[in-house]
């Protein structure tokens, strides 16, 4: 037990008042409203957007699939307001939709999804020909397929033959909708078609662009696909940001960013008479299972409905900050109260700044799993680190702190077991280095979770397994080098998980020469 010093009231309560500070302006950078030119307005109605009429929890996976009428009205009504026509992807379950359409004044282009199976292709097409027949008011153009050969599941030689028959079959104009660079693989699908439908997702193309180039690249393909395809008009099928999800190389998903696009390419689109249709009307959680996180959230409104501030009006990154900040205040509250009295001034100077830079990454950590988890394992991953987070931040707090009775209790209880909280940080941040390295296409970077444990542990070393100490710290470093390379310096998300991933080695590595030093092997618990 450390020797009761007088409480330096003042110095704590300033550095209280500062790091409260620190938190407010924190949050409110991430949630500062951005005012950007309006897309749509009420007297103003954009041409197209892709919609399929899933509720929050439903997917395309659960079959059979029922339309929930009640659902597709309200969606419907809002769409409305803000387009003129709507695209879909599959007639399976959806051949009442042109009359509900109908009823709110929509134009339609319908899709017919194309794969592997023969049976199920056959059932799509001849559902397409059947109600484009009966809505000819309604749908002004088909699709026959939906990046089937970017998916390999069809020659182009056989959905040739599936546009030949469609076209023979109907009096609408028949396209074919794939990624732009799969037009220049197969010409012979072009020719087939009435007009060209690309897909241009500067976000997801092997080489990504970032936000400030991606209007430009647009523009660019665009502009060549009309020289190259001439006559014949270009639909640009689906383009579109996602507004959250991990960064890639330089094009990072954000809300602000995806206002920034969207509003972009409409005046972009609108002052060169280009046709297109927009990806998509609401966010989609179901999609997240098979493209990880961005696949969820690409949509002008989110799964409730809610809008996201995407077409019109000021649009935020964060938009419930004051909650955010409300929780990591209480966070740090309850970090300070365990702490207790300071040790010392500079105890107390640091002190509120730790409390809250531990209750901002619990909440940003928090907020990454909110959107990004998908099924019971990533939220018991989650949970876990949030609870070794809140571990760390009472012992560091406590180490910080002049200690008696419950206090000095607890403060021992962890302190014995340090080694432990580090290993577990450490497995955690092993864990993510080898996924990000061999496997991160759909991966968040978890620099969150494990920042305070390894600037803790870094600062103040503990006694660990050595082995298993080493081990780790071979596995995080010898990550860093390879996984920034390929994410490349452009990706700010990957450095700094770089950088927290350095601060992690160099904790486990301190660790370890302590624990050399100490000749303990294994650190002792007290039961």
């Amino acid at each position: 037990m450390t020797t009761p010093t007088r409480f330096p009231l003042p110095p704590y309560l300033l550095a209280c008042l500062f790091a409260l500070l620190a938190l407010a302006s924190f949050w409110y950078g991430l949630g500062r409203p951005v005012s950007l030119p309006d897309a749509a307005t009420p007297t103003h109605k954009l041409q197209c957007a892709s919609y399929t009429p899933f509720d929050k929890d439903q997917s395309p996976f659960e079959q059979p699939f029922r339309l929930r009428p009640e659902r597709v009205e309200a969606d419907l009504a809002l769409l409305a307001g803000r387009f003129r026509c709507i695209r879909t992807y599959s007639m399976t379950g959806l051949e009442e939709l042109p009359k509900l359409a109908r009823q709110h004044g929509l134009k339609m282009l319908l899709g017919a999804w194309v794969n592997a199976d023969p049976t199920q292709t056959r059932r799509e097409i001849d559902a397409l020909v059947r109600v484009a027949g009966a809505y000819p008011d309604v749908v002004e153009a088909l699709v026959v397929g939906n990046e089937t050969l970017l998916r390999k599941e069809v020659t182009a030689q056989q959905l040739a033959a599936l546009i030949r028959e469609v076209k023979a079959r109907v009096v609408q104009p028949v396209t074919y909708a794939d990624v732009w660079e799969f037009w220049l693989k197969h010409p012979e699908v072009a020719s087939e078609v009435d007009f060209l439908t690309i897909h241009l997702l500067p976000y997801w193309e092997d080489q990504p662009t970032g936000i400030d180039a991606a209007l430009a690249h647009v523009a660019e393909v665009r502009r060549w696909f009309g020289e190259r395809f001439a006559p014949k008009d270009i639909l640009i099928g689906e383009t579109g940001w996602p507004s959250e999800g991990r960064q890639r190389e330089t094009a990072l998903p954000s809300r602000v960013n995806e206002a920034r696009f969207i509003r972009g390419f409409v005046t972009m689109a609108e002052q060169h008479g280009w046709r297109y249709n927009l990806i998509e009307a609401f966010d989609q959680p179901w999609k997240r299972v098979s493209e990880g996180t961005m696949g969820g959230y690409w949509g002008l409104f989110d799964a409730d409905r809610e809008d996201k501030g995407i077409l019109a009006g000021p649009v935020s990154n964060l938009p419930h900050w004051p909650w955010h900040l409300t929780v990591s205040a209480l966070i740090a509250i309850a970090a300070l109260f365990v702490a207790g009295r300071p040790a010392s001034v500079p105890t107390a100077l640091l002190l509120p700044f730790l409390a809250a830079l531990g209750a901002t990454s619990i909440a940003l950590w928090a907020e990454l799993a909110r959107v990004s988890c998908r099924y019971a394992g990533e939220w018991l991953w989650a949970a876990t680190l949030t609870g070794l987070n809140l571990i760390v931040l009472a012992h560091s707090a406590l180490a910080l702190a002049s200690r008696d009775g419950w206090r000095a209790r607890l403060f021992a209880w962890l302190e014995t077991r340090g080694g432990w909280w580090l290993c577990a940080a450490g497995f955690a941040a092993a864990v993510s280095m080898l996924a990000l390295v061999f496997d991160p296409r759909y991966r968040e970077f978890p620099s969150a979770a494990l920042l305070l444990p390894a600037l803790v542990y870094l600062c103040r070393p503990v006694v660990a397994p050595r082995r298993e100490t080493g081990l780790l710290c071979a596995l995080v470093g010898a990550g860093i080098v390879p996984q920034l390379i390929q994410e490349t310096p452009g990706n700010l998300q990957a450095v700094g998980w770089a950088l927290v991933s350095t601060l992690m080695a160099a904790a486990l590595w301190r660790s370890l020469r302590r624990s050399r030093a100490s000749g303990v092997a294994t650190p002792v618990a007290v039961g």
